[in-house]
């Protein structure tokens, strides 16, 4: 029988015992959409709407209006109903067609709920159906053609 000498003892190498965590260190975050103030949008786009609203919206009438403004880089606008009344909240997701509308075009449109409290309306399937004379329209494609 052979009696092997025991291991030498090492030193701890534990971070608690050897004094790491001790040390306050950096964490590295990745960049969250929440950080600096940045809010989801409540509006429902295309893409968020759901299927039953989207089913409402396109068994409903359609209507007419005029385009009041739109902004391609905010992604929004409004339209005037020819009847009157309030005007009608326009996003970029709804807008059916190739050309990017501007103020004075007439559009054909359905209505939809804006949740949480469905009491604002905004348009859906707009289409234009006329383009404002004498302005330039542009594509989605970015060319520009004048009307």
């Amino acid at each position: 029988m052979s009696s092997e000498p025991p291991p030498p003892s090492q030193p701890p190498t534990h971070q608690a015992s050897i004094g790491l965590l001790d040390t306050p260190r950096a964490r590295d975050r990745s960049p969250s959409p929440l950080r600096g103030n940045v809010v989801p949008s409540p509006l429902p786009t295309r893409r968020t709407r759901t299927f039953s609203a989207t089913v409402r919206a396109s068994q409903g009438p359609v209507y007419k209006g005029v385009c009041k403004c739109f902004c391609r880089s905010k992604g929004h606008g409004f339209i005037t109903p020819a009847d009157g009344g309030p005007d009608i909240f326009l996003h970029i997701s709804d807008v059916e067609g190739e050309y990017v509308p501007v103020e004075g075009d007439e559009v054909t449109y359905k209505m939809c709920s804006i949740p949480p409290k469905n009491e604002k309306l905004q348009a859906v399937e707009v289409v234009i159906t006329h383009l404002a004379p004498g302005t330039k329209h542009e594509t989605w494609s970015g060319h520009v053609v004048s009307s």
